[in-house]
Parts: C-alpha cells; sequence; structure tokens
C-alpha cells in the first residue's frame, strides 16, 4: 500500500486543521490505520490509531478531546481533525498502515507516508 499524507501547515494556537491520508491501494479494509508525528530532535510518537472498520479509536494522552481519527473506507482516505492546536503540537505527521490488528508502536509499521508539516504559531 502507497500512502500519500496532506493537509499541514501553518496555524495559529488554538486554530484547527484537517489532515488526510490517501491510500493506494485494492484493500484499504486490510489495513488498521495510525498518525504519528515528530518533532524536531524527538522521536517519531503515537497520536492516534483507527481499527479497519473505523469501530474502535486510540489516542495518546496529548491529543485525547482535541483530536479526531476517522476513515472514509468508501474514499481509500484516513482522516485526523485537530482542533484547539497548541504550539507543542508542532511536527511532521505522518499516517502509517498495518495489516489487520491496531498498534500504536512505531516500529510494527511496514508502511508509512511521507509526512505533512503542522507548524502552530502566532
Amino acid at each position: 500500500v502507497q500512502l500519500q499524507a496532506s493537509g499541514g501547515g501553518l496555524v495559529q494556537p488554538g486554530g484547527s486543521l484537517r489532515l488526510s491520508c490517501a491510500a493506494s491501494t485494492r484493500s484499504f479494509t486490510t489495513y488498521a490505520m495510525d498518525w504519528f508525528r515528530q518533532a524536531p530532535g524527538k522521536e517519531r510518537e503515537f497520536v492516534a490509531a483507527i481499527s479497519r472498520f473505523g469501530g474502535t479509536t486510540y489516542y495518546s494522552d496529548s491529543v485525547k478531546g482535541r483530536f479526531t481519527i476517522s476513515r472514509d473506507n468508501a474514499k481509500n482516505t484516513l482522516y485526523l481533525e485537530m482542533n484547539s492546536l497548541k504550539p507543542e503540537d508542532t511536527a511532521v505527521y505522518y499516517c502509517a498502515a498495518n495489516v489487520d490488528r491496531v498498534e500504536t508502536s512505531a516500529s510494527r509499521f511496514d508502511y508509512w507516508g511521507q509526512g505533512t508539516q503542522v507548524t502552530v504559531s502566532s
């Protein structure tokens, strides 16, 4: 599966952005999907995960209540709605796909998008 993330940009604190991740595959529902992020000088960290048909979602404590992960299997697309953004949310955001199982560890993923930059600054 090939993944293409988009939707990043510059936003003021308190603002919102929606990231998208388009998957090139005939079997999108084969994959559980995640968002990770990596800030300069830091390790890549888990942000959110969603099961194959969207019935189960997981969030890191740092984004819970502010971010929403969703997917449209008819469009082969993953989303991350980000609200109440903070400067500490600044990072490159990556989408990732894992066959079948929901995972939250970056080391378990074989398929990654190229990343999209999110900058939260006034």
